[in-house]
């Protein structure tokens, strides 16, 4: 067997042991669409704070709950309602900055770009690191919370792959795999790279995904 078949069945067992999108746990049916994409920033917002990620993905889940889909709906919502939802989601150390910074976030997408993320994208013109640029004109996003979203929103827009980054290229150190981008993406079909990327991370994140690998 050749070295690439190695590294490919073992990317296989990556995804089969840890291949689930952030997105697709906090419940979003990610699309090409305002709401959805929206929802993916917000997501990626909460991740982005020093916090457990299943603590960040159970507060996006309750403000998803609670309505706030849109940045309209998010920005109708009062601060104590976004504490109150962000609490529900055990986000206890950060919710009231954060309710803050959601806020804010929301502003800057409804009146930069009218709700709709994919104005952006058009903005960056397949240009990613314009894309990482303007997403961290958001606030609350820096560069985690960019590369974050951009794991995430190759899915659905495919300019984006090969998207990955730094700690997804450590999870593939970790699982045995190439570190090299084009090496590592040609492990998956491009429609597999956001859980690819959303995978190698988990490990990076998690030695016991990497104990089950071996």
């Amino acid at each position: 067997m050749s070295g690439r078949q190695e590294a490919g069945g073992t990317a296989e067992q990556v995804l089969d042991v840890a291949g689930r999108t952030y997105a697709d746990e906090a419940g979003i049916t990610l699309a090409d669409s305002p709401s959805a994409l929206y929802r993916l920033l917000v997501l990626s917002v909460l991740l982005s704070a020093r916090i457990k990620s299943d603590i960040a993905v159970s507060a996006a889940k309750e403000l998803f709950r609670a309505g706030y889909r849109t940045p309209e709906r998010m920005l109708a919502a009062s601060w104590q309602d976004r504490v109150d939802a962000l609490g529900r989601g055990h986000y206890v150390r950060y919710d009231e900055s954060t309710a803050s910074t959601l806020e804010q976030g929301a502003r800057v997408v409804a009146d930069t770009y009218g709700g709709d993320l994919r104005r952006m994208a058009k903005q960056a013109d397949g240009d990613v690191a314009r894309l990482r640029r303007l997403l961290r004109e958001v606030p609350g996003l820096g560069p985690v919370g960019a590369d974050i979203f951009c794991r995430e929103a190759q899915a659905v827009w495919p300019w984006l792959r090969p998207f990955l980054d730094r700690k997804a290229r450590e999870g593939a150190e970790r699982a045995g795999l190439p570190t090299d981008v084009s090496t590592l993406s040609s492990l998956v079909r491009g429609d597999d790279l956001a859980r690819f990327s959303a995978a190698l991370v988990r490990v990076r994140l998690d030695r016991r995904l990497a104990e089950r690998l071996s």
